[in-house]
């Protein structure tokens, strides 16, 4: 297992059994419950097709390392890629009101010795560069102010031959029917053009001179009028200058 940075452990032993900080902001408490309702009820059917879907895509089944899920919130996304994988999975979230809650998931399905979850912005991540052998996100980048600023942040932590794998919406194999009630409530939310959103991150990932990108705008079998989002993967060289 790679080392982890002192401030990820420290924060793993208190924010994995203590209750959130009582100074803590009453709008981060608030948002933080209604994303965990929100993963244990309309977003629940996403987590372990999302997961499969980055283990065999990424090759991540007999990896090792270090994975770093940005903006994870509740760390379902988490807890379902560490019963994939051997690796040692970070959550990475603005909001620590999350981690209790991550924590207690994370020991309820036996994976608690390899998480951590530590206070990040997208924009100005905590780690140091070429760290991580995996950077995934979901439904968190069209929240960022700056979006170029947290696309640099992610190339820059990952290690050479990393990949980084970031989007909004569904995976390809997540069946249509539990896409459709998802998005019937919350159609207004997801009127956006994929296909123009996966353009403008790839042409934004060239301008700061990545050259390894792959857009997917999945659309299975009889998802039509179904907005299934777009991901955008991304590698760092394994040779060569590193940035």
């Amino acid at each position: 297992m790679k080392t982890l940075p002192i401030y990820c452990l420290l924060l793993a032993c208190l924010t994995g059994c203590v209750a959130p900080r009582m100074d803590a902001d009453n709008g981060e408490s608030q948002a933080a419950a209604r994303m965990i309702r929100a993963s244990e009820t309309t977003l629940a059917p996403v987590y372990v097709p999302l997961a499969e879907h980055l283990v065999q895509a990424l090759d991540l089944a007999d990896a090792d390392g270090v994975g770093i899920d940005l903006g994870s919130g509740p760390g379902t996304l988490i807890v379902e890629l560490c019963q994939r994988t051997r690796m040692h999975w970070i959550n990475a979230d603005l909001n620590p009101c999350f981690f209790p809650y991550f924590y207690r998931l994370a020991t309820a399905r036996g994976v608690a010795e390899r998480v951590s979850a530590i206070r990040a912005d997208a924009q100005d991540l905590p780690f140091r560069g070429n760290y991580a052998d995996v950077v995934v996100s979901r439904g968190c980048f069209h929240f960022w102010p700056d979006r170029a600023a947290g696309f640099r942040e992610i190339y820059r932590v990952l290690k050479p031959g990393g990949v980084a794998y970031i989007g909004r919406g569904f995976p390809p194999n997540l069946p249509v029917a539990p896409a459709r009630t998802i998005r019937d409530k919350q159609r207004r939310h997801w009127q956006y053009d994929s296909a123009a959103a996966g353009r403008e991150l790839a042409a934004m990932l060239r301008g700061f001179g990545v050259q390894d990108i792959r857009v997917h705008t999945p659309q299975p079998e009889g998802s039509e009028g179904i907005n299934y989002g777009v991901w955008i993967e991304f590698r760092k060289p394994a040779a060569g200058p590193v940035q």
